[in-house]
């Protein structure tokens, strides 16, 4: 009889997989050994249209209604500084009680914990329980995202295959496991502007057309007011200048173009397209010639509490003893392509490391997590439907 998949030393085979995005190195070879295992219908679906070849995995148990479905990644980010490292990257060591490596916390311990999960759950059950477990695995989160879970749902569609609802497994806890589930995200738009003038001598400003003071008006314009002030599920937008940028040594030269950066984490009270007729309205206001590159690279979203969020507060309950706060903080995840199709929520483990040097997680919440989406799976097939 074949032993138990223990998630930490699953989370562990994936970790040493160096699958800094968009190279995989063996980590959805990793997953999909262990998903076929257990009897999952495994396809492999790579992309790699307009960026780099990136591999994606979705895997099904079962073949009937309800489909409920683990979303994640397995791709991670650079490293950084290896030297600031106390342990290798990629070593997946256990050190005083936590597991460290690229990934632990974003989020391979998460995708370990789907597999075991899916194995517990069939256990018990057996395979022909009234329902489908699938899991769509994506190897371009961490990067552009073009060839990751947004082809993958559009080649699902095509094969004919729906889902019903879905957990996609970020980390969401911000200090302790259970404390935050994220039933929506803020969109994101990121704007480049450039402000033309005329280059000029500094002594004679008359015969130039300085661009610097026209930028710093339209600055200040986009952000004098406040976009809005929340609402009942979302804190309120927010624009954030990230960059200035003239470029200019010389100190007797007017430039001829001055440019800036900002980002806009919006609400659901604004769409891309309202943001972007709204920047421009702001920029004419304050006149003269400029340039204008947007990119919205997420609309916000929101999964209204429900029988969803019911059934993965309830889990995290049965678990860890505590009630969860439904929030929509933080930044975007692929869960702003899945909500087209089905709810979804995001939970997994604590994000305090994420993306950082020596990033970790508690093995004890490694385990936790693992039971919870159990208890996630019993309480979505337990009767009604999500």
């Amino acid at each position: 009889m074949t032993a138990p998949i223990d998630p930490v030393e699953l989370a562990r085979r994936l970790i040493r997989c160096q699958s800094v995005t968009p190279t995989d190195d063996g980590a959805l070879d990793v997953l999909q050994t262990t998903l076929t295992s257990l009897g999952f219908s495994c396809h492999r679906v790579p992309f790699g249209e307009g960026a780099a070849r990136v591999d994606n995995l979705y895997a099904r148990l079962g073949t009937a209604s309800p489909n409920f479905c683990f979303a994640g990644h397995t791709d991670v980010v650079p490293v950084g500084d290896a030297a600031g490292w106390k342990i290798p990257p990629f070593e997946a060591r256990i050190d005083g009680g936590r597991l460290y490596g690229r990934g632990a916390s974003d989020m391979k311990a998460a995708v370990a914990c789907f597999a075991v999960a899916a194995e517990r759950f069939t256990a018990k059950r057996g395979r022909d329980f009234p329902g489908s477990i699938t899991l769509l695995i994506t190897g371009d989160e961490e990067g552009q995202g073009i060839n990751g879970t947004a082809k993958v749902l559009e080649w699902m569609r095509r094969q004919g295959e729906t889902i019903d609802a879905c957990l996609t497994g970020e980390p969401t806890n911000p200090t302790t496991l259970g404390e935050m589930i994220k039933i929506g995200r803020r969109g994101s738009l990121n704007a480049k502007l450039t402000v033309i003038g005329t280059q000029g001598h500094a002594a004679y400003p008359d015969r130039a057309d300085n661009p610097i003071p026209r930028l710093l008006a339209m600055l200040t314009a986009l952000s004098a007011e406040p976009l809005d002030r929340g609402n009942a599920h979302f804190q309120a937008s927010t624009l954030v200048v990230t960059t200035v940028d003239v470029g200019n040594a010389t100190t007797n030269v007017i430039p001829a173009k001055a440019r800036a950066g900002f980002n806009i984490r919006f609400n659901d009270m604004h769409s891309g397209a309202s943001l972007t007729k709204w920047i421009r309205q702001r920029l004419d206001a304050v006149g003269g010639r400029y340039e204008l590159d947007i990119a919205v690279s997420g609309e916000s979203f929101l999964t209204p509490p429900g029988r969803l969020s019911e059934v993965v507060a309830g889990a995290i309950q049965q678990v860890t003893g505590k009630t969860p706060e439904l929030s929509t903080t933080g930044g975007t995840s692929d869960s702003r392509f899945i909500k087209d199709v089905c709810p979804v929520l995001d939970f997994g483990m604590v994000g305090q490391t994420m993306h950082q040097t020596n990033e970790n997680v508690a093995v004890a919440d490694v385990e936790a997590l693992a039971r919870i989406y159990e208890a996630v799976l019993d309480r979505y097939f337990a009767a009604t439907p999500c």
